[in-house]
This record gives structure tokens, C-alpha cells and sequence, in this order.
């Protein structure tokens, strides 16, 4: 794939995300936790398609020029947040697909207004064919307005918890930490903590190179977290002035365990990563400590599994 032209977005783009969001969406709560002294869960779980990605994706459809339809590739958390975005603002909003996508996931997003496109047998297939259809096509991290819909849970903390703030969230394609290191520039006392799969850290070493780069990518569970980058991506510009680190599937595993028995919550293996990593000890709080539980999308037999891993943990 060719580089695309990607602006990298701006305190501009955050005030107008936060306009279309907080209009659609209500906060999602902020609570305490015995996960360290003082430390606070942003359960993004709470969110109507499960997943923090719903704020990208409303604010994307928020910026689309008028008759402009926008077109993605997804087959999860994106697909379900644009889903909703075309039903609460009309925007006119095609799914690409691939054919070996996970049927429930489909019929998940086909629920929604869109049109569905199924394309090619792997993501790469699809998204390749995606980039063809006319319209504005939205990625599910490099995105200007995707990005900064991200940041506003920033905003949300913004009332939610004074500072200073330790703030850690999950690290896919980046596009949830670049949100947040967008918003934390607009303030002076909030530490940004990524986290990405020790089998997959395409966006640290991009951040390291000072470029995209390539990584080999591992097997992993926790199918939010793993890829390569688009070329040209901007997250990892954004996210320069983060701290990143890295959890293992073993950690995400007994990171889902805790949640259930220390909050009855229900997290997907990304949206459980951030609370792996300070488990783990790789985290390194100043002020307050808030974690971002970002999604609990996981199919049944595979949240059984990660529970019956453990050691009576």
C-alpha cells in the first residue's frame, strides 16, 4: 500500500469531535479501583457498540462534507462504531469486509444502516478494495477526525478527575493514544502510558525510528492489539511524547481475570491491557492513575478460555 496524505489533527479537530460526541454519547463512568493506590478505570465498555471506537467513528461521520459518503474496512470494533455513527447522524457509510470475517461480528454490523461489502479472504484484501469505492475512506486509526474523536475522552476527564494524571491506555494502530496525547498537550499535568502486545510493536518502533517501520507480528488473543501501521501513518507523531510499554498474552489473560473478580466487568484482550500492564509493574504513576478499559467485544469461547488459563487467580 502507498503512502495516503493524512493530516495529523490539531486542538481544532478535539473541540470539534468533542462537539459531535458529546451530543451522541453520554460520559462513560470513571471509577475507583483497588488496581493501585487511588487509581481510577474508564470503563469505555459502557459504551452502546461496547467499544471506545464509536467516538472515532461519530466523529468522522460529523466531518464528512455534505453528500460525501464515507467508506471503511472492519470487521470489528470500527465497523460497529461507524454502524452507529450512520444511524444517529445519516451519513451514508459502506463496511468493507472480508469473507472469512467472524460471521457474528458481520451480522453485528450489518444490523446497522450501512452497506456491506464482502472483499478479499484476509483484512489487507479488504481494506485494498475499500481504497477504490468512491467516497472518503475512514481508517480506523490514521484519521484525523478518528484520531481526535478518541481524545475526547480526554474531555470527559477533564470533569471527571482533577490532576495531575497518569492516564495508560491500549496501543493498536495508536489511534486511541495519539487522541489522548492530542488532548493532554492542552494541559500541563497529564502523563500519557501506551500499551502495546509484546507480539506486536509496530507503533514503539515506529516512534523509535522516527518513521513507519515494519515488525514482525505474533500470534495473539487479543485481536485489537496486533498489525503493521499504514505507511505514512500519523499516530506515531502524536504519540512521541508518550511512555509505551508492553503486556503479554499471559498478563492480558490474568488482567481479564481480575477485572471479573475485583469489578464483575467483561473486557475484551485490548480493552484489558492497560490494567495488564500495571499489574505487571511496567507502569509508572505520577498523580493519579487512570486506566482506560476500552472495549469488551470478545466472543464467548474465547473469554472461557482466557478465564480457565489461570492458576486460581
Amino acid at each position: 500500500m502507498t503512502a495516503r496524505p493524512v493530516r495529523v489533527p490539531g486542538p481544532d479537530d478535539l473541540d470539534r469531535a468533542w462537539r459531535a460526541v458529546s451530543r451522541r454519547l453520554a460520559p462513560t463512568p470513571l471509577v475507583p479501583s483497588g488496581l493501585a493506590p487511588g487509581a481510577l478505570l474508564k470503563l469505555e465498555t459502557f459504551q452502546p457498540t461496547g467499544s471506545f471506537k464509536v467516538r472515532g467513528a461519530i466523529a468522522a461521520a460529523d466531518a464528512l462534507p455534505a453528500g460525501v459518503p464515507a467508506v471503511t474496512a472492519s470487521a470489528g470494533n470500527h465497523g460497529l462504531g461507524m454502524g452507529f455513527a450512520a444511524a444517529q447522524t445519516g451519513a451514508d457509510v459502506t463496511v468493507v469486509v472480508s469473507t472469512r470475517a467472524s460471521r457474528a461480528k458481520v451480522d453485528r454490523i450489518g444490523g446497522f444502516p450501512v452497506r456491506l461489502v464482502r472483499h478479499g479472504t484476509t483484512y489487507d484484501e479488504a481494506e485494498a478494495h475499500a481504497l477504490t469505492l468512491p467516497g472518503r475512506y475512514v481508517s480506523p486509526y490514521n484519521d484525523p477526525a478518528v484520531v481526535a474523536g478518541q481524545g475526547t475522552i480526554g474531555r470527559e476527564l477533564d470533569a471527571q478527575a482533577e490532576g495531575p494524571l497518569t492516564v495508560v491506555a491500549p496501543v493498536g494502530g495508536g489511534g486511541l493514544a495519539a487522541g489522548l496525547c492530542l488532548w493532554a498537550r492542552g494541559r500541563g499535568d497529564v502523563r500519557i502510558v501506551g500499551v502495546e502486545s509484546a507480539a506486536s510493536r509496530g507503533v514503539s518502533a515506529s516512534v523509535e525510528a522516527g518513521r513507519v517501520v515494519a515488525v514482525p507480528v505474533g500470534d495473539t488473543f487479543a485481536d485489537g492489539l496486533p498489525g503493521n501501521l499504514e505507511p505514512g501513518c500519523v499516530t506515531p507523531e502524536l504519540i512521541r511524547g508518550a511512555a509505551l510499554t508492553a503486556v503479554t498474552d499471559a498478563e492480558i489473560r490474568a488482567a481479564l481475570r481480575w477485572l471479573l473478580r475485583e469489578h464483575g466487568l467483561v473486557a475484551e484482550g485490548a480493552g484489558a491491557a492497560g490494567v495488564a500492564a500495571v499489574l505487571a509493574g511496567r507502569v509508572e504513576a505520577e498523580g493519579r492513575l487512570i486506566v482506560v478499559v476500552s472495549g469488551r467485544n470478545i466472543t464467548i469461547p474465547t473469554y472461557v478460555e482466557a478465564l480457565g488459563t489461570g492458576n486460581g487467580d
